[in-house]
Protein backbone atom coordinates (compact mmCIF):
# COMPACT_ATOMS: atom_id res chain seq x y z
CA UNK A 1 0.00 0.00 0.00
CA UNK A 2 1.63 3.66 -1.08
CA UNK A 3 2.33 6.19 1.43
CA UNK A 4 1.41 3.49 4.05
CA UNK A 5 1.47 5.72 7.59
CA UNK A 6 0.66 2.48 9.88
CA UNK A 7 1.75 -1.08 9.81
CA UNK A 8 -0.37 -3.14 12.77
CA UNK A 9 0.43 -7.00 12.78
CA UNK A 10 -1.59 -9.85 15.00
CA UNK A 11 -1.72 -13.27 15.13
CA UNK A 12 -3.63 -15.90 16.86
CA UNK A 13 -3.55 -19.41 16.99
CA UNK A 14 -6.20 -22.25 16.22
CA UNK A 15 -7.36 -25.01 18.84
CA UNK A 16 -6.97 -28.71 19.04
CA UNK A 17 -8.34 -31.59 21.35
CA UNK A 18 -11.55 -29.88 22.44
CA UNK A 19 -12.37 -32.19 25.13
CA UNK A 20 -16.22 -31.47 26.05
CA UNK A 21 -16.75 -29.95 22.55
CA UNK A 22 -20.63 -29.45 22.31
CA UNK A 23 -20.84 -28.42 25.31
CA UNK A 24 -19.80 -24.59 24.89
CA UNK A 25 -23.14 -24.03 22.97
CA UNK A 26 -26.98 -22.52 23.57
CA UNK A 27 -28.19 -25.87 23.69
CA UNK A 28 -25.67 -27.35 26.44
CA UNK A 29 -26.60 -24.16 28.42
CA UNK A 30 -23.78 -24.86 30.36
CA UNK A 31 -20.10 -26.46 29.87
CA UNK A 32 -17.12 -27.42 30.47
CA UNK A 33 -14.12 -27.56 27.73
CA UNK A 34 -10.13 -28.21 27.77
CA UNK A 35 -8.54 -27.32 24.26
CA UNK A 36 -5.14 -26.68 23.74
CA UNK A 37 -3.74 -23.48 21.34
CA UNK A 38 -1.38 -24.46 19.18
CA UNK A 39 0.91 -22.87 15.81
CA UNK A 40 0.15 -22.22 12.92
CA UNK A 41 -1.83 -19.64 13.62
CA UNK A 42 -3.49 -17.26 11.52
CA UNK A 43 -1.92 -13.42 11.00
CA UNK A 44 -3.37 -10.67 9.61
CA UNK A 45 -1.28 -7.36 8.56
CA UNK A 46 -2.72 -4.21 8.42
CA UNK A 47 -1.45 -1.03 6.46
CA UNK A 48 -3.62 2.56 7.24
CA UNK A 49 -3.08 5.71 5.66
CA UNK A 50 -5.16 8.34 5.25
CA UNK A 51 -8.19 8.09 3.26
CA UNK A 52 -9.09 9.48 -0.35
CA UNK A 53 -12.58 9.52 -0.97
CA UNK A 54 -12.12 7.92 -4.38
CA UNK A 55 -10.83 4.85 -3.39
CA UNK A 56 -12.25 1.91 -1.77
CA UNK A 57 -12.34 2.44 2.39
CA UNK A 58 -11.39 -1.15 2.77
CA UNK A 59 -9.31 -3.59 0.78
CA UNK A 60 -8.78 -7.14 1.80
CA UNK A 61 -6.17 -9.62 0.39
CA UNK A 62 -7.15 -13.01 1.14
CA UNK A 63 -3.52 -14.78 0.64
CA UNK A 64 -4.26 -18.28 1.28
CA UNK A 65 -6.65 -17.72 -1.96
CA UNK A 66 -4.87 -15.37 -3.80
CA UNK A 67 -7.96 -13.13 -3.90
CA UNK A 68 -8.61 -9.45 -3.17
CA UNK A 69 -11.95 -7.50 -2.61
CA UNK A 70 -13.14 -4.48 -0.81
CA UNK A 71 -15.60 -4.47 1.71
CA UNK A 72 -18.51 -2.35 1.91
CA UNK A 73 -19.15 -2.18 5.87
CA UNK A 74 -22.89 -1.17 5.73
CA UNK A 75 -23.52 -4.45 3.21
CA UNK A 76 -24.75 -7.47 4.48
CA UNK A 77 -22.18 -10.28 4.36
CA UNK A 78 -22.36 -12.77 1.84
CA UNK A 79 -20.30 -15.73 0.12
CA UNK A 80 -17.16 -17.18 0.97
CA UNK A 81 -15.42 -14.46 2.96
CA UNK A 82 -18.65 -13.76 4.56
CA UNK A 83 -16.52 -13.78 7.68
CA UNK A 84 -14.29 -11.70 7.20
CA UNK A 85 -16.86 -9.20 5.77
CA UNK A 86 -18.99 -9.27 9.29
CA UNK A 87 -15.95 -8.49 10.95
CA UNK A 88 -16.47 -5.02 10.00
CA UNK A 89 -20.24 -4.64 10.96
CA UNK A 90 -18.81 -4.73 15.21
CA UNK A 91 -15.67 -3.17 14.68
CA UNK A 92 -15.83 -0.42 12.74
CA UNK A 93 -13.45 1.29 10.86
CA UNK A 94 -12.81 5.43 11.64
CA UNK A 95 -14.03 7.35 8.77
CA UNK A 96 -10.57 9.30 8.07
CA UNK A 97 -8.66 6.24 7.51
CA UNK A 98 -7.93 3.70 4.07
CA UNK A 99 -6.81 0.05 5.17
CA UNK A 100 -5.74 -2.87 3.57
CA UNK A 101 -5.88 -5.77 5.26
CA UNK A 102 -3.50 -9.37 4.59
CA UNK A 103 -4.77 -12.29 6.14
CA UNK A 104 -2.78 -15.58 5.67
CA UNK A 105 -2.52 -18.70 7.29
CA UNK A 106 -0.41 -22.37 7.30
CA UNK A 107 -3.54 -23.83 8.04
CA UNK A 108 -5.67 -25.71 5.94
CA UNK A 109 -9.52 -24.28 5.87
CA UNK A 110 -12.07 -26.49 7.14
CA UNK A 111 -9.59 -28.64 9.56
CA UNK A 112 -12.16 -28.50 12.10
CA UNK A 113 -9.23 -26.81 14.53
CA UNK A 114 -11.31 -23.16 15.08
CA UNK A 115 -9.85 -21.44 12.22
CA UNK A 116 -12.40 -19.42 11.02
CA UNK A 117 -12.17 -18.47 14.74
CA UNK A 118 -8.42 -17.32 14.92
CA UNK A 119 -9.15 -15.36 11.63
CA UNK A 120 -11.83 -13.42 13.67
CA UNK A 121 -9.58 -12.92 16.40
CA UNK A 122 -6.39 -11.80 14.66
CA UNK A 123 -8.84 -9.31 12.34
CA UNK A 124 -10.27 -7.68 15.62
CA UNK A 125 -6.94 -7.72 16.85
CA UNK A 126 -5.56 -5.60 14.12
CA UNK A 127 -8.80 -3.71 14.05
CA UNK A 128 -8.98 -2.82 17.82
CA UNK A 129 -5.96 -0.71 16.98
CA UNK A 130 -7.56 2.00 14.76
CA UNK A 131 -9.90 2.87 18.23
CA UNK A 132 -9.05 4.34 21.81
CA UNK A 133 -8.86 1.69 24.32
CA UNK A 134 -7.82 -1.72 24.17
CA UNK A 135 -10.32 -4.85 24.08
CA UNK A 136 -9.21 -7.89 27.11
CA UNK A 137 -8.83 -11.43 25.10
CA UNK A 138 -11.87 -12.44 26.78
CA UNK A 139 -13.63 -9.25 25.26
CA UNK A 140 -11.59 -10.12 21.89
CA UNK A 141 -13.76 -13.70 21.95
CA UNK A 142 -16.63 -12.46 22.68
CA UNK A 143 -16.89 -10.29 20.09
CA UNK A 144 -15.27 -13.26 17.33
CA UNK A 145 -17.81 -15.36 18.78
CA UNK A 146 -21.21 -12.39 17.94
CA UNK A 147 -19.66 -12.04 14.60
CA UNK A 148 -20.62 -15.99 14.05
CA UNK A 149 -23.78 -16.02 15.68
CA UNK A 150 -25.07 -12.66 15.98
CA UNK A 151 -24.08 -11.35 12.33
CA UNK A 152 -23.90 -14.51 10.35
CA UNK A 153 -26.86 -16.77 11.97
CA UNK A 154 -24.59 -19.27 12.29
CA UNK A 155 -24.47 -22.11 14.91
CA UNK A 156 -21.38 -21.42 17.02
CA UNK A 157 -19.72 -22.82 20.49
CA UNK A 158 -16.99 -20.20 22.48
CA UNK A 159 -14.47 -22.51 23.17
CA UNK A 160 -12.46 -21.81 19.52
CA UNK A 161 -13.00 -17.32 20.28
CA UNK A 162 -11.36 -18.41 23.71
CA UNK A 163 -8.79 -20.38 22.72
CA UNK A 164 -7.55 -18.34 20.21
CA UNK A 165 -7.73 -14.99 22.34
CA UNK A 166 -5.92 -16.57 25.37
CA UNK A 167 -3.81 -19.30 24.03
CA UNK A 168 -1.83 -22.28 25.58
CA UNK A 169 -4.15 -24.91 27.04
CA UNK A 170 -7.36 -23.81 28.91
CA UNK A 171 -10.27 -25.25 31.04
CA UNK A 172 -13.05 -23.32 30.40
CA UNK A 173 -16.62 -23.39 32.32
CA UNK A 174 -19.69 -22.03 30.34
CA UNK A 175 -21.69 -21.15 33.33
CA UNK A 176 -24.42 -19.68 31.14
CA UNK A 177 -24.28 -20.03 27.39
CA UNK A 178 -22.45 -17.54 26.53
CA UNK A 179 -20.92 -16.27 29.81
CA UNK A 180 -18.02 -18.58 30.62
CA UNK A 181 -14.70 -18.38 33.24
CA UNK A 182 -10.84 -19.32 31.50
CA UNK A 183 -8.95 -20.86 33.89
CA UNK A 184 -5.07 -20.94 31.78
CA UNK A 185 -3.62 -24.84 32.89
CA UNK A 186 0.03 -24.11 33.55
CA UNK A 187 2.43 -27.03 33.62
CA UNK A 188 6.12 -27.22 33.73
CA UNK A 189 8.29 -26.71 30.96
CA UNK A 190 9.34 -30.02 30.53
CA UNK A 191 5.98 -31.70 30.95
CA UNK A 192 5.00 -28.98 28.16
CA UNK A 193 7.97 -30.26 26.33
CA UNK A 194 6.74 -33.69 26.32
CA UNK A 195 3.11 -33.05 25.36
CA UNK A 196 4.26 -30.95 22.43
CA UNK A 197 6.61 -34.12 21.77
CA UNK A 198 3.63 -36.60 21.38
CA UNK A 199 0.83 -34.54 20.13
CA UNK A 200 0.15 -34.58 16.76
CA UNK A 201 -2.32 -33.37 14.01
CA UNK A 202 -3.29 -35.57 11.19
CA UNK A 203 -5.76 -33.51 8.40
CA UNK A 204 -8.08 -35.96 6.63
CA UNK A 205 -7.48 -34.62 3.51
CA UNK A 206 -11.30 -32.62 3.00
CA UNK A 207 -12.70 -29.95 4.68
CA UNK A 208 -15.34 -30.42 7.32
CA UNK A 209 -18.75 -28.84 6.54
CA UNK A 210 -21.19 -28.44 8.77
CA UNK A 211 -24.16 -31.07 7.53
CA UNK A 212 -27.40 -32.60 7.99
CA UNK A 213 -25.61 -34.94 10.73
CA UNK A 214 -24.83 -31.71 12.58
CA UNK A 215 -28.31 -30.23 12.34
CA UNK A 216 -29.86 -34.07 13.80
CA UNK A 217 -27.76 -33.97 16.39
CA UNK A 218 -28.64 -30.51 17.19
CA UNK A 219 -32.09 -31.10 16.67
CA UNK A 220 -31.60 -34.10 19.03
CA UNK A 221 -29.64 -32.42 22.18
CA UNK A 222 -32.38 -29.54 21.85
CA UNK A 223 -34.79 -31.91 22.52
CA UNK A 224 -33.20 -34.01 25.04
CA UNK A 225 -31.92 -30.87 27.11
CA UNK A 226 -28.56 -29.46 28.71
CA UNK A 227 -28.58 -32.62 31.00
CA UNK A 228 -28.70 -35.49 28.08
CA UNK A 229 -26.28 -37.80 29.31
CA UNK A 230 -23.97 -37.48 26.17
CA UNK A 231 -23.28 -33.75 27.54
CA UNK A 232 -23.00 -34.80 30.73
CA UNK A 233 -20.39 -37.55 29.38
CA UNK A 234 -18.08 -34.54 27.66
CA UNK A 235 -18.35 -32.58 30.51
CA UNK A 236 -16.98 -35.19 32.57
CA UNK A 237 -14.29 -35.71 30.15
CA UNK A 238 -13.02 -32.37 29.95
CA UNK A 239 -12.91 -31.99 33.90
CA UNK A 240 -10.79 -35.59 33.79
CA UNK A 241 -8.34 -34.13 31.30
CA UNK A 242 -7.95 -30.91 33.21
CA UNK A 243 -6.98 -33.08 36.16
CA UNK A 244 -4.75 -35.51 34.04
CA UNK A 245 -3.08 -32.29 32.64
CA UNK A 246 -2.58 -30.83 35.90
CA UNK A 247 -1.07 -34.31 37.32
CA UNK A 248 1.50 -34.56 34.36
CA UNK A 249 -0.63 -38.34 33.84
CA UNK A 250 -0.94 -38.59 30.10
CA UNK A 251 -2.13 -42.01 30.35
CA UNK A 252 -5.15 -40.79 32.03
CA UNK A 253 -5.46 -37.95 29.06
CA UNK A 254 -5.69 -40.55 26.50
CA UNK A 255 -8.36 -41.82 28.27
CA UNK A 256 -10.30 -38.78 28.20
CA UNK A 257 -9.15 -38.21 24.66
CA UNK A 258 -10.59 -41.66 24.12
CA UNK A 259 -13.67 -41.58 25.69
CA UNK A 260 -14.32 -38.23 24.00
CA UNK A 261 -14.82 -39.07 21.00
CA UNK A 262 -16.73 -42.41 21.69
CA UNK A 263 -19.33 -39.99 23.06
CA UNK A 264 -18.88 -37.99 20.02
CA UNK A 265 -19.91 -41.16 18.17
CA UNK A 266 -22.79 -41.90 20.11
CA UNK A 267 -24.48 -38.70 19.60
CA UNK A 268 -24.33 -40.00 15.82
CA UNK A 269 -21.82 -42.67 14.11
CA UNK A 270 -21.69 -40.32 11.31
CA UNK A 271 -19.53 -37.59 13.59
CA UNK A 272 -16.73 -40.04 13.55
CA UNK A 273 -15.96 -40.26 9.67
CA UNK A 274 -14.47 -43.14 7.63
CA UNK A 275 -11.50 -41.51 6.97
CA UNK A 276 -11.28 -41.21 11.19
CA UNK A 277 -11.40 -44.25 11.69
CA UNK A 278 -9.15 -45.62 9.35
CA UNK A 279 -6.80 -43.47 10.81
CA UNK A 280 -7.34 -44.17 14.74
CA UNK A 281 -6.77 -47.80 13.83
CA UNK A 282 -3.64 -46.74 12.09
CA UNK A 283 -2.59 -44.73 15.29
CA UNK A 284 -3.23 -47.60 17.37
CA UNK A 285 -1.30 -50.21 15.53
CA UNK A 286 1.88 -48.16 16.13
CA UNK A 287 1.18 -47.40 19.54
CA UNK A 288 -0.55 -44.21 19.53
CA UNK A 289 -2.30 -44.13 23.48
CA UNK A 290 -4.88 -41.16 22.76
CA UNK A 291 -7.33 -39.95 19.76
CA UNK A 292 -9.55 -37.36 19.80
CA UNK A 293 -12.14 -36.35 16.31
CA UNK A 294 -11.12 -32.30 16.60
CA UNK A 295 -14.48 -30.10 16.57
CA UNK A 296 -17.77 -31.25 16.06
CA UNK A 297 -16.66 -34.22 14.21
CA UNK A 298 -17.83 -35.43 10.91
CA UNK A 299 -16.07 -36.38 7.46
CA UNK A 300 -13.54 -34.30 6.66
CA UNK A 301 -11.55 -32.33 9.43
CA UNK A 302 -8.65 -33.70 11.29
CA UNK A 303 -7.38 -35.82 14.23
CA UNK A 304 -5.87 -34.85 17.12
CA UNK A 305 -3.27 -38.25 18.41
CA UNK A 306 -1.47 -38.76 21.70
CA UNK A 307 2.05 -41.37 21.43
CA UNK A 308 3.51 -42.51 23.58
CA UNK A 309 7.47 -41.84 24.33
CA UNK A 310 9.30 -43.18 22.06
CA UNK A 311 9.38 -40.68 18.92
CA UNK A 312 9.98 -43.47 16.42
CA UNK A 313 6.58 -44.82 16.57
CA UNK A 314 5.21 -41.36 15.40
CA UNK A 315 7.63 -41.25 12.61
CA UNK A 316 6.59 -44.72 11.56
CA UNK A 317 3.38 -43.83 11.71
CA UNK A 318 3.64 -40.95 9.95
CA UNK A 319 5.09 -43.29 6.80
CA UNK A 320 2.65 -45.63 7.07
CA UNK A 321 -0.38 -42.96 6.69
CA UNK A 322 0.45 -42.14 3.22
CA UNK A 323 -0.37 -45.10 2.10
CA UNK A 324 -3.67 -46.36 4.23
CA UNK A 325 -5.39 -42.57 3.68
CA UNK A 326 -3.47 -41.03 0.97
CA UNK A 327 -5.55 -37.50 1.17
CA UNK A 328 -4.14 -37.67 4.76
CA UNK A 329 -1.44 -35.43 5.56
CA UNK A 330 0.47 -34.16 8.87
CA UNK A 331 0.09 -30.87 10.20
CA UNK A 332 2.98 -29.82 12.04
CA UNK A 333 2.23 -28.07 15.39
CA UNK A 334 3.83 -26.48 18.31
CA UNK A 335 2.14 -25.15 21.44
CA UNK A 336 1.17 -21.60 21.76
CA UNK A 337 2.38 -19.72 24.59
CA UNK A 338 0.55 -16.83 23.68
CA UNK A 339 -2.82 -16.24 22.91
CA UNK A 340 -3.94 -13.20 20.60
CA UNK A 341 -0.89 -10.47 19.61
CA UNK A 342 -0.88 -7.52 18.24
CA UNK A 343 2.20 -4.95 17.57
CA UNK A 344 2.83 -2.11 15.40
CA UNK A 345 5.60 -2.51 12.85
CA UNK A 346 8.14 0.45 13.09
CA UNK A 347 8.43 3.42 10.91
CA UNK A 348 11.03 3.00 8.28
Amino acid sequence: MDSCQRIINSAAPMRICDLGGWTDTWFAQHGAIVNIGVYPFVQAQMFVRSRDDQESRINIFAENYGERFSVDDGRLPEGKHALIEAAFSLMRVPDDVAIEVHLYSDAPAGASTGTSAALSVALIGALDMLTPGRLSPYEAARVAQRIETEVLGLQCGVQDQICSAYGGINYIQMSNYPEASVSPIHIPNSLWWELESRLMLVYLGSAHVSSDVHKRVIKNLEASGAEDRRLAGLRQEAERAKNALLCGDFAKLALAMNANTEWQRQMHEGLVGKAAETVIALARRHGAMGWKVNGAGGEGGSLTLLFGPVGTAKRRFARDLAEAVPQARIIPIYLSRFGLRVWESPAE
